[in-house]
């Protein structure tokens, strides 16, 4: 199969939306990271996702559908404090898991009667889900627990062969998943961090819980479970305070011949003083954009990625720090 990526237009649209219905898969850009969908109506469709990314059968997709699409065709019931959110943070990168009505693919929620649903907020994302306006099932377009794909380029070294399209929006700006929360019981609960926060949620919905995965529970939520977000080589992770002894590692591996990355962020980056660095950068919203894209760089140049955990932890940082702590499991 020839992989092409494709500029947004009518013509790769209408392409787009033949593969679709024909129960085929497309990358397309979201603010976040980049999404392989597939019709989330059609359970063939669905699962061939799932075998183009070699996903674990038991790890949840997410659907995503167009800013006007009516979504209680879709699921049972949407409580209050759901609407006010949809309202302050919609289009976005906030998922929303709801009682689902089985209208879509059982595939889609791995057996769960629950159905998370986004709606995204990038101008190509809407005009693709716009023009196929079916619901879309899709996890991250890459090979599972490989780094998450921020550009075209990333999705095509992934699964060049695989599929015949991807359409091409540029940098994704986010540069992690959605925050997903579950809105299935009296308040919101946070099931994986990104970048709508744990602070931002309740001042909207006046609280918010924060779940935690037990040992032997199904995934509720993509990324809850398994190895996600590694790069192609070795890593190692420190804590800030943990930066001097990271900076020694750095040293005896490139003394020894092993090429060896500190990925940090700028503050770091100065403190630490070192020539091989990959730099986040300096605000909260600059690490999370360049998380995957500085990953996907270092698995290029080095052998060894040793990273530095930022200062701050606290709002969107507790989703970069989700990601990075898997990525260097």
């Amino acid at each position: 199969m020839q992989t092409r990526i494709l500029a947004i237009d009518e013509n790769s649209l209408n392409l787009s939306k033949q593969i679709i219905l024909h129960g085929g898969a497309v990358a397309f850009p979201t603010e976040t990271v980049y999404g392989l969908g597939a019709n989330a109506f059609d359970t063939n469709a669905v699962e061939n996702v799932f075998k183009i990314k070699g996903r674990p059968n038991d790890n949840p997709l997410i659907v995503h559908v167009h800013k006007n699409y009516d979504i209680s065709t879709l699921v049972s019931y949407v409580p209050e404090y759901s609407k006010k959110l949809a309202k302050a943070y919609l289009p976005g990168p906030l998922t929303m898991v709801y009682k689902s009505c089985g209208k879509v693919s059982g595939a889609v929620s791995c057996g769960l009667d629950t159905l998370a649903i986004r709606i995204p907020s990038h101008e190509g994302a809407q005009k693709f889900l716009k023009h196929v306006n079916l619901p879309i099932a899709a996890p991250s377009a890459n090979i599972s627990k490989h780094v998450s794909p921020v550009t075209a380029e990333h999705v095509f070294s992934d699964l060049n062969g695989r599929i015949e399209v991807i359409l091409d929006g540029g940098k994704c700006e986010g540069g992690i998943e959605s925050t997903v929360l579950d809105c299935t019981g009296d308040i919101p609960v946070i099931l994986r961090s990104g970048l709508i926060t744990r602070e931002m949620i309740a001042k909207i919905a006046g609280e918010c819980g924060e779940y935690v995965l037990k040992d032997g529970e199904k995934a509720r939520s993509p990324g809850m479970k398994y190895k996600h977000y590694s790069p192609d080589c070795k890593t190692m992770l420190f804590n800030f305070d943990e930066r001097d002894k990271a900076v020694e590692e750095y040293s005896k591996f490139n003394n020894d011949g092993i090429s060896a990355y500190i990925l940090c962020d700028n503050k770091t980056a100065k403190l630490i003083n070192v020539e091989k660095i990959l730099n986040l950068g300096e605000t909260e919203c600059e690490i999370a954009s360049n998380l995957y894209f500085k990953l996907r760089e270092g698995e290029k140049k080095a052998q060894l990625i040793i990273a530095i955990a930022p200062e701050n932890q606290d709002g969107v940082m507790v989703g970069v720090m989700n990601r990075l702590t898997k990525a260097c499991k």
